[in-house]
């Protein structure tokens, strides 16, 4: 059965899909997106803790922010760009990491960048890991930092990919929540929720998209669906495409988890302090004293220790920041806070991950995924950006350029 005909779908409606759904609706061309959530966003995602504050569980920062497009973006549509320095640009909290130490570590991670460029600069690809210095204490340090940049460790990411990454070292944050204004720049695009995708037929004059609402019709189609999604079905797309079900599998999501705490008699501490869990271990977390200044905690872990946290359940993840925080702040430290909010993503069955990495020699493997298909099937997302990927802004600009393409191809 048919439900309904449209000229251009959209399969996911996070950053990538939202910006193409916009392009075309301004240029007057009929789309619709077809979200299987019951929400837009995607790894975007606002959620009010018990308390009504606005939580990033998902993508929560603006990087780049001098040249990110989300930025006019969810101005001009009424949000709060806040531009305080985020946490990781500050020293950590007194008497948790010792200044001299501090200062040893922030030169160890500066050389170790400095090593992978030289590294990768004739082209060719290793794991990142292979670039570490033997026998220096801070190697599971600079690991753990490299799981919260990638949400995987440093053996398991192809340095070349690593080092393309285009970072302008500026990070602002959306007070009402990324994932709000990412959603509602959406507009009067339509939007079909609750409504998950599960086989692509491409091999008649119209494109025949299944889904768990019946049949869509379209002459095209933009699929932005998340790495491991893509990968874990060979028979999505009907007739196949292994080239792109291989370049999924070679970019798979890395996992970065956000756990918030409330905090008692939270004035003790300055808004955007910070402190590493353990300085000694790459399984460990990271943690943002009062954001925006609220009573809050924001937990980040990520790679194999936001894995093993999520195989524990919820509890797990409180568990874990009680014992890394009283550590540092006295054993009653775990008395004054409280869990809010989690979403361990590499369990939501739309994303399974948090955002993409290269496995080691698979850096070329994003322009694969991110090409059009006899000019009928294009991909967006930020895996398919070359530069800005595991950012919404790499979606969002990937989205625009998918939209652009299937706007040439309907005029060719």
């Amino acid at each position: 059965m048919t439900y309904r005909e449209t000229e251009v779908a959209i399969i996911g409606g996070g950053a990538a899909g939202i910006a193409a759904g916009r392009r075309l609706r301004d240029a007057g061309i009929d789309c619709l997106i077809i979200e299987a959530r019951p929400r837009l966003g995607g790894r975007a995602f606002t959620a009010d803790d018990p308390s009504g504050f606005p939580v990033d569980l998902g993508c929560g920062w603006l990087h780049s922010a001098d040249r990110n497009p989300w930025v006019a973006l969810v101005e001009a549509d009424g949000f709060t760009v806040d531009k305080t320095a985020p946490p990781w640009s500050r020293p950590s909290l007194p008497g948790v990491f010792k200044p001299g130490e501090q200062n040893e570590f922030n030169e160890a991670m500066g050389a170790f960048f400095e090593r992978l460029s030289a590294a990768v600069a004739n082209g060719k690809d290793m794991p990142a890991s292979d670039v570490l210095e033997p026998g220096n204490r801070w190697n599971n340090l600079i690991t753990a930092v490299g799981t919260y940049i990638s949400g995987t460790e440093l053996q398991n990411m192809s340095a070349l990919d690593f080092e393309q990454y285009d970072d302008t070292e500026i990070n602002w944050r959306v007070k009402e929540g990324y994932g709000t204004a990412i959603a509602a720049h959406v507009n009067d695009v339509p939007v079909l929720f609750d409504c998950p995708v599960t086989r692509i037929d491409h091999s008649g004059k119209r494109i025949r998209i299944v889904t768990a609402k019946g049949d869509i019709v379209a002459d095209k189609v933009i699929i932005t669906l998340p790495t491991n999604v893509l990968a874990e079905r060979a028979d999505f797309f009907a007739p196949a495409l292994p080239e792109k079900t291989r370049a999924a599998s070679r970019l798979p999501l890395g996992l970065a988890d956000k756990l918030f705490l409330h905090l008692d008699r939270a004035e003790e501490f300055e808004p955007g302090g910070r402190l590493f869990g353990n300085i000694d271990r790459s399984g460990t977390g990271t943690y943002h004293m009062r954001p925006f200044g609220r009573p809050l905690i924001e937990c980040f872990y990520a790679g194999q220790c936001a894995h093993d946290l999520e195989a524990g359940g919820e509890r797990a993840f409180f568990n874990f920041a009680v014992e890394e925080l009283s550590s540092h702040l006295g054993s009653d430290f775990g008395k004054r806070v409280t869990p809010s909010l989690v979403h361990r993503w590499a369990k939501d069955p739309y994303a399974q991950g948090s955002y993409s990495y290269a496995v080691p020699g698979a850096a070329d493997e994003r322009a694969v995924l991110a090409g059009p298909v006899d000019q009928r099937l294009f991909f967006a997302g930020e895996a398919c950006s070359a530069h800005d990927f595991s950012t919404a802004h790499g979606a969002y600009l990937t989205g625009i350029a998918a939209a652009d393409a299937a706007i040439a191809a309907r005029k060719a």
